[in-house]
């Protein structure tokens, strides 16, 4: 029998223990080789795209003789106005990589010894960056569509006489949010979060390409797509799957996405519950990736993703 590919050699070419071991002039050097790779690793002023500096002796940034800005190895990027070390961000990303259902921040926050708060912003922007940097266009080929919902959580009463129906509106907190995921077979996974499944039809319309198939389960609201394109459906109190039509990889998405929230996260609803969906279409589309390349894009996608609005600064702005 075949080996699986996370179990072979090939899928593990990252060493944390290498990174965590690099002294901090080493992984200053290699960010700045990832992110200046079109100069060798020699500096860019992020304003002006001037290549001739100054090396301030007072404090480790560079002087632009372009705009007389001064510059580090993080300004304009993701990392922008950070306080950990390089090696420290490095390993973060490293250990975030690892982790195949998520990675948490108060788990990140032991393994590092860093407070909770720079953990959550630091993964959220890992997040961010990956978000940014994946491949947009509309979808091709076969499509499954699905939806399923997360928080909004409503603990039922203790006395059995008590209890409501949870499934009717009036008894739901009103915090309940679906995740519509578009998967292309053998391709790219994209979502969308909203306040009912139906919104996936928009979603679909926007992001599937003319002629792609769509693959869809019994619910009504996915009739629309039939005048749009060429639809198998799937009916899953009978089968699920049958004459060629499932949404099977969609509801493997669902189940790494269930995965993170009950046994890494506990909670991933809320404001950002499209960032850890996205997070986790990007890890469905790795999963044959070995560590070491997952790794590489990370850093690379943070080397080039801008100053983020949401992030920089955002326990402040909470305190504020």
């Amino acid at each position: 029998m075949a080996q699986h590919f996370l179990l072979s050699p090939a899928a593990k070419t990252l060493s944390l223990a290498k990174i965590l071991r690099m002294s901090d002039q080493d992984a200053e050097k290699a960010f700045r080789m990832i992110r200046w790779a079109d100069t060798d690793g020699e500096p860019v002023c992020p304003e002006c795209g001037c290549l001739e500096h100054y090396n301030l002796k007072s404090r480790p940034v560079w002087k632009c003789k372009g705009c007389s800005k001064q510059f580090s190895r993080t300004s304009g990027t993701i990392f922008h106005s950070r306080k950990l070390s390089i090696r420290d961000i490095l390993g973060a990303i490293a250990i975030f990589t690892n982790g195949a259902k998520g990675y948490s921040a108060l788990q990140l926050s032991r393994d590092l010894d860093i407070d909770y708060k720079t953990a959550f912003v630091l993964l959220h922007k890992c997040r961010e960056a990956i978000g940014l940097a994946r491949d947009a266009g509309a979808l091709s080929g076969d499509v499954e569509v699905d939806g399923a919902y997360f928080g909004g959580y409503v603990k039922p009463a203790n006395k059995r006489e008590d209890r409501k129906d949870r499934r009717k509106k009036i008894h739901q907190s009103g915090k309940r949010q679906v995740v519509v995921v578009m998967r292309e077979r053998g391709g790219r996974t994209l979502t969308h979060v909203g306040v009912s499944e139906a919104e996936g039809v928009a979603a679909a319309k926007a992001n599937v390409a003319t002629g792609a198939t769509v693959h869809a389960d019994e619910a009504s609201h996915w009739d629309k797509l039939a005048a749009h394109f060429p639809i198998k459906r799937i009916n899953h109190q009978k089968a699920y799957s049958l004459d060629g039509a499932c949404t099977n990889q969609a509801e493997s998405f669902f189940s790494r996405v269930r995965r993170a929230e009950i046994g890494t996260h506990h909670h991933i609803a809320g404001k950002y519950l499209a960032a850890y969906a996205g997070e986790m279409a990007w890890r469905e589309d790795a999963r044959r990736v070995a560590n070491g390349s997952q790794f590489a894009m990370i850093v690379s996608a943070a080397a080039i993703a801008p100053k983020s609005d949401v992030w920089c600064g955002y326990w402040q702005r909470q305190q504020a």
